[in-house]
């Protein structure tokens, strides 16, 4: 309830207002059965402006550290990632990547929509990094389809460092669903995972960089 109370009442009509996103491609996400959704990573309010343009339900893998935090805004921020439906994992220990990849194909096995920032980190400047192979890795396990996205203009309305949110035009570009198997030999995750890349920075008009972005700056 309280994820469609936050899209459609109390959060939502902000977002619709200050951004005024024009999408295009929607037509492109399955309107059922398991989806994975792969979009490049400008800002932090990238996954609310993904939640809000996709008519169905989408799951992200929130790091632990929202859950666990003190104080009013950490009772705060651990409730609303908890009633909106966000899935903590912890990213510190020997087995957070395969804790993470579990979480994920749980989602995915129970027919739902998983949204992944590829990039594992915010662009430091716009262009579109390497990613991490974890998406793949599920999508060929899973037989879920991606869905490639470009958003833009949400870094100028939530730059790096301010937590005011500035009115600004947002646009998302939705591609053509791609289709993995565990089956297909010929491609492996990482290579499956440079060519979805570089569809993001063709669809996006920036610049492939073919290094991780957490090796310009921090999380």
């Amino acid at each position: 309830m309280w994820y469609w109370l936050f899209k459609h009442v109390l959060l939502g009509p902000l977002l619709r207002l200050l951004g005024r996103p024009k999408v295009e491609g929607l037509h492109h996400v399955p309107a059922d059965g398991p989806v994975i959704i792969a979009a490049n990573h400008l800002a932090v309010i990238d996954s609310m402006y993904l939640a809000l343009i996709l008519p169905r339900r989408v799951t992200f893998l929130a790091k632990q550290e929202y859950f666990t935090g003190t104080g009013l805004k950490g009772r705060f921020q651990r409730w609303f990632y908890t009633v909106v439906g966000q899935v903590p994992v912890d990213r510190t220990g020997g087995t957070a990547a395969a804790d993470a990849l579990a979480a994920a194909t749980n989602i995915l096995e129970a027919g739902g929509i998983w949204a992944i920032h590829p990039e594992g980190t915010r662009s430091p400047d716009g262009r579109i990094y390497r990613g991490r192979t974890g998406t793949l890795r599920v999508a060929m396990v899973t037989g879920a389809p991606v869905v490639p996205v470009v958003l833009s203009g949400t870094d100028r309305m939530n730059p790096r460092g301010s937590k005011m949110l500035r009115p600004a035009k947002i646009r998302i570009s939705i591609g053509a669903p791609r289709y993995y198997f565990a089956a297909d030999q010929q491609t492996t995750p990482r290579t499956a995972t440079d060519e979805l890349m570089r569809e993001l920075a063709a669809r996006s008009g920036r610049p492939y960089v073919d290094r991780y972005a957490a090796h310009f700056a921090p999380r």
